[in-house]
């Protein structure tokens, strides 16, 4: 059995709008974490915060304006993130009509010790999260 996270969400906003709110820190503070660092530049490690000392760290994979932005993360402090340490989380822009379809994936937990562990507390979390993310976008633009 492989374990990953897969959602389709529809959004009235443009690419571009979208593209910018799942890879800025001020648009990320406003569906996901209560804090965010990192610059979209494949390679540059950043962290986001979840309430006042949940500090997770995270590395850019791709950043592909407007179509594609994705981070390795929960690879624990110290290591470098891979295959085998870390899950892939990834927001596949597609234009629709006026709007955008982002197809939204978060894999590589069956290649990872905390695995089962891992995939509820990241699918409990994307079933709160995501749902937040379109109307934060649409009001954005």
């Amino acid at each position: 059995m492989t374990r990953s996270i897969a959602r389709d969400i529809r959004i009235d906003a443009s690419p571009e709008v979208v593209y910018e709110v799942v890879s800025t820190p001020e648009h990320l503070r406003g569906w996901w974490p209560d804090d965010a660092d990192l610059t979209a530049v494949p390679g540059a490690a950043g962290t986001i915060t979840f309430g006042t000392d949940k500090v997770e760290a995270l590395t850019v994979v791709d950043a592909d304006p407007p179509r594609k932005f994705s981070f390795r993360w929960s690879y624990g402090v110290g290591n470098v993130p891979a295959t085998g340490n870390s899950v892939l989380a990834t927001f596949e822009l597609i234009p629709d009509g006026d709007g955008t379809l982002l197809r939204f994936s978060e894999t590589g937990f069956d290649e990872i010790p905390t695995g089962d562990e891992l995939f509820e507390s990241h699918t409990t979390g994307w079933n709160h999260f995501l749902p937040r993310l379109a109307p934060y976008a649409e009001k954005v633009a």
